[in-house]
């Protein structure tokens, strides 16, 4: 599964991360970590294209 974890490793680390943040502000986490990921990615991809432009010069 997901970086070599089982399913009970992950589930202890979800009832971990309700325990410590609460269930309201785990959606927020969530979303907030999605667009971090999403801007990362997308910025990975403009630097690539950025950097084959400069060498075709």
């Amino acid at each position: 599964m997901l970086f070599g974890l089982g399913w009970p490793e992950v589930a202890i680390i979800v009832i971990v991360a309700i325990l410590i943040f609460g269930p309201k502000k785990i959606p927020e986490l969530g979303n907030a970590l999605g667009k971090t990921l999403r801007g990362f990615k997308e910025e990975i991809k403009g630097s690539g294209t950025d950097s084959n432009s400069d060498q075709d010069q």
